[in-house]
């Protein structure tokens, strides 16, 4: 999951300022973590120690408040009753990579997926979005071709992934919805040659560019199986021990 942490680091200065170029410096001043490393951190402590995923996100985001999260999310994080809100966002989908990782078939990647998603996103299209990064996820890790994945997403989840990077950058603005950012996301994984140029492809749309970079990054992870070390060391300085900490043992877990 180090390539979702990447993406969203790399993303959040980035953000609502929509450069529309590939050439930039990746780690920027002012890069940091946002909520959607927190989660996607969630995810993975809960898949780890069997936490029931309402609790770890909740567990997670309240011991990192002000990290970018929604009001709806945020009003659920601190709420006595928690219920799910009905969002279709694409937080459901930014938090799931885990989930492509740990799981050994696509019907548990998908069963799974659904429920991180459901305590807080539970209209479809919230699901819809973490089922179908979660599953691009598992088939490049388990050596899918590009085109069989997105067949298989285009087939299964009825997204347009016809499109280009260069047809979407123009006019593609700030979107926070699974539909409207999930399949840009996966356009640019498409259409990247290494990990690094799916970070920079994902960024040059514009937008919502932590959430975008981090769920591509996600799957370019999963497809390449190789980020250059100063990447992944640049971020890590950038991560509290704690979160380090899961994140080694989920690597030692699901990479070894």
């Amino acid at each position: 999951m180090i390539g979702s942490i990447i993406g969203d680091i790399v993303g959040s200065v980035f953000e609502h300022r929509n450069i529309k170029i590939t050439d930039f410096k990746l780690f920027n001043f002012g890069a940091r973590f946002t909520d959607d490393t927190v989660l996607t951190v969630a995810i993975a402590d809960a898949i780890l120690n069997e936490i029931p995923y309402e609790i770890a996100l909740r567990r997670w985001g309240q011991n990192y408040p002000g990290k970018g999260y929604g009001n709806k999310f945020d009003n659920w994080l601190y709420a006595e009753d928690p219920q799910p809100y009905n969002s279709w966002g694409n937080g459901s989908a930014m938090r799931v990579s885990p989930v492509g990782f740990a799981f050994n078939s696509l019907e548990k990647v998908l069963e799974e997926a659904k429920k991180t998603a459901e305590v807080t996103h539970d209209h479809p299209e919230g699901i819809k979005g973490a089922q179908a990064v979660a599953a691009a996820i598992f088939l490049a890790r388990t050596g899918s071709s590009k085109a069989e994945i997105k067949a298989y997403i285009e087939d299964e989840f009825n997204y347009d992934l016809s499109r280009t990077v260069e047809e979407i950058r123009p006019g593609y603005k700030f979107d926070i919805s699974c539909q409207g950012s999930v399949p840009g996301a996966i356009i640019c994984f498409l259409e990247s040659e290494d990990y690094e140029s799916c970070i920079r492809l994902s960024i040059s749309i514009g937008g919502d560019s932590d959430t975008i970079a981090c769920i591509a990054g996600g799957i370019a992870q999963a497809y390449y199986k190789f980020i250059a070390p100063e990447l992944i060391d640049t971020a890590i300085i950038k991560l509290t021990d704690e979160m380090i900490g899961i994140l080694e043992e989920f690597e030692k877990e699901f990479f070894n």
